[in-house]
């Protein structure tokens, strides 16, 4: 439902409020928003992962990079030091081969070093090949849904309790619109993006009544090598840039958005 550039927070906890629980379409975030918070990025080496890490650490949280390539990562942990924000960490993990005991070691790490953890942004995921139902392979449809649904669900599983050391904590799923509209051709990926959103939905209904808040970001078509290789052809200057989508991630990793759960949110509004 919108009205007036608004869209209403539709969680039956907050029904009797839905006139002041509204979710804005554009957010001007204040300088200092994300002061001393402590946020953890997956698929923090470039892409719009990247861009968030940066960004958030421009506002005052303290990040923690994750992925797989350790270079990348340093790349971006050497911008945010040289830029004067706040000393980030990097954890170098292949989420393809993670284990439980992977996430539990590094929630346990994040305990000792920072106390609590306030944000978790799940950005990284893997596309896969674009074909026909028929042919999809095993293990490529395996692949897929290790990376964006089993990954993200044992790593959020470890880190619930490190989040509800923070008063107000705030975890980010990274959907799409293949994952609320089937579309020829995206097999594995889009299924995965389904299942993104129902993990969202049964995280945010299980703690509704808890300061723990999750919801879901649809970036849209957005100017990232993800978005190239499923488009070639596609001119990229005719897409925004992460950096035009960061309004949305400040708004629900910032106090403005509590209150905010189990939504589903563009941070391309139509």
């Amino acid at each position: 439902m919108q009205n007036a550039g608004f869209r209403r927070i539709l969680s039956p906890f907050f029904l009797a409020w839905e006139h002041e629980m509204q979710v804005p379409t554009s957010y001007n975030a204040p300088a200092g928003v994300l002061q001393d918070k402590v946020i953890l990025i997956t698929g923090a080496g470039d892409g719009i992962g990247k861009t968030a890490a940066v960004t958030f650490a421009r506002y005052g949280a303290t990040v923690i990079l994750l992925g797989k390539t350790t270079a990348k990562l340093t790349a971006v942990y050497d911008e945010i030091v040289a830029a004067g924000y706040p000393e980030p960490a990097i954890v170098p993990l292949d989420l393809k081969g993670a284990t439980k005991k992977h996430y539990q070691d590094m929630a346990a790490t994040i305990r000792a070093e920072f106390g609590r953890l306030d944000g978790l942004l799940h950005n990284a995921g893997l596309l896969g090949v674009l074909t026909p139902f028929e042919h999809i392979d095993l293990p490529t449809w395996q692949d897929i849904m290790q990376i964006n649904v089993t990954a993200a669900m044992l790593m959020t599983q470890a880190l619930i309790p490190v989040l509800q050391l923070s008063q107000q904590p705030s975890v980010v799923f990274t959907s799409s619109g293949v994952g609320r509209k089937g579309r020829a051709f995206w097999g594995p990926y889009a299924v995965s993006k389904f299942a993104t959103e129902g993990l969202m939905q049964i995280l945010a209904d299980e703690y509704d009544n808890t300061s723990l808040r999750v919801n879901c970001i649809n970036p849209g078509a957005t100017r990232t090598s993800m978005r190239a290789k499923a488009y070639p052809g596609e001119d990229p200057q005719k897409l925004k840039t992460p950096e035009d989508l960061m309004w949305l991630y400040l708004y629900l990793m910032s106090d403005a958005s509590i209150g905010v759960t189990g939504q589903s949110l563009d941070a391309q509004p139509k």
